[in-house]
């Protein structure tokens, strides 16, 4: 048997790239007697009936390093967390919770700043050290005159990347300046809400030059942190880490106990304020989130 990737998969079919050939395949009947769906990213063995035709059988699919559902993806790295500089402005809470859902996810993080050509009164430095100091990669990118897009694709190199963040901050502008063969279809931006519609209908994998891997697909659309935990929160925000060893409590949530080092780095400026802000609100609303759920 043939070990390769799903690159793609439509109605029932799924498409499996493996030594540089991509191989039409129907999966063995005994994944749905397992309830197994077989999912874009996944590793699997295949069984090739049809050299000429490139038709194929998946036989085996391999372990998950982990699996999405909004992209319905396995296997991802990192996020490619995007936001526009302007049009539309960006939102520090989303980013923020985008971040925590990554992580929630284990994926690594990279943060992009898009539409540097329109950085009028955007203080990029100051955000770079922001996100670089809480341990994050961080680029500021231009798809439409190319500034950063080397940067970028440096960072995509030899990873699944999955490409997240709001409508119309130029996700698939940007996956296009990446390399001149994708055809992704951009959706207009309006100019009266300065919202994009993205048109992307379904998963896949597009492969670079440089050996990694994109998901056309924008990522994390769903935003509900209820399935994260509470007290897992904290460990979302990596910039706390080294402070938290030294807190009074072991199980210190960084919220009003005494004796928080947390807190005491925030007042003495080195731990950011305003990421400390996003930590209590989204920790509070994944309270009131849960609490909605056990009434159900």
């Amino acid at each position: 048997m043939t070990k390769g990737i799903i690159f793609k998969g439509i109605g029932g079919f799924y498409y499996v790239k493996a030594d540089g050939v991509l191989y039409e395949c129907k999966a063995r009947g005994k994944f749905k007697n397992e309830q197994v769906v077989p999912m874009v990213g996944d590793y699997v063995s295949i069984d090739i009936y049809d050299e000429e035709k490139n038709l194929a059988t998946i036989e085996e699919i391999h372990e998950r390093k982990n699996a999405l559902v909004r992209p319905t993806v396995a296997n991802v790295d990192q996020a490619v967390v995007v936001f526009s500089i302007r049009d539309p402005l960006p939102n520090m809470m989303l980013l923020d919770k985008m971040v925590v859902l990554a992580e929630h996810a284990d994926l690594e993080v990279l943060i992009c700043f898009n539409k540097a050509d329109l950085d009028l009164t955007f203080d990029f430095d100051v955000f770079q050290k922001k996100y670089e100091n809480a341990g994050y990669r961080v680029v500021r990118t231009c798809a439409m005159t190319g500034e950063g897009v080397e940067q970028l694709l440096s960072e995509l190199t030899k990873r699944i990347s999955v490409f997240s963040g709001p409508s119309g901050v130029g996700k698939s502008s940007l996956l296009n300046a990446i390399e001149e063969k994708f055809s992704v279809e951009t959706g207009a931006v309006s100019e009266k809400i300065k919202r994009g519609k993205h048109t992307t209908r379904h998963s896949e994998l597009f492969e670079l030059t440089n050996g990694g891997i994109i998901v056309d697909t924008p990522g994390f659309t769903s935003l509900s942190a209820a399935e994260i935990e509470e007290d897992q929160l904290k460990g979302y925000f990596p910039e706390f880490k080294h402070f938290s060893e030294t807190c009074r409590f072991y199980n210190c949530l960084h919220l009003n106990e005494p004796g928080c080092e947390v807190k005491h780095a925030v007042e003495l400026g080195t731990v950011d304020k305003e990421r400390y802000e996003a930590y209590v609100y989204i920790y509070h609303e994944i309270e009131k989130e849960r609490k909605k759920l056990k009434k159900w």
